[in-house]
């Protein structure tokens, strides 16, 4: 279970590497996006590829996350969605909430446009 993080210019991206985002894992991106924010980064992009199930803690990191992020004039971008997660996000709505891309480079290029 670990999350990757990689830095282009002004935006950070949290790599979500394992297969089930639950309580456990919710606790790890929790402090990982914290840090990020409180360090300054206010364009996060999350990739969701190699999750194949989310819960609904994991959802709620992101969505406290995002409104942490958006007091300071930022925004989250998700990428990567296998079927059950992109159901998850489609049952609770979160598509609304979310902007999402194909890839990682659709994503960050939406930060400069």
């Amino acid at each position: 279970m670990r999350i990757v993080e990689q830095i282009y210019s002004d935006i950070i991206v949290e790599f979500i590497k394992f297969e089930r985002a639950t309580v456990k894992e919710a606790d790890l991106l929790k402090d990982n996006l914290t840090k990020a924010i409180s360090t300054g980064f206010k364009k996060i992009i999350i990739d969701l590829s190699e999750v194949e199930y989310i819960d609904s803690t994991f959802l709620g990191v992101l969505v406290s996350a995002l409104k942490r992020v958006t007091k300071e004039k930022g925004d989250i971008r998700l990428i990567g969605f296998k079927p059950a997660v992109y159901a998850m996000f489609e049952l609770t709505r979160m598509f609304r909430v979310f902007q999402s891309y194909s890839d990682l480079h659709k994503a960050i290029k939406s930060f400069t446009e």
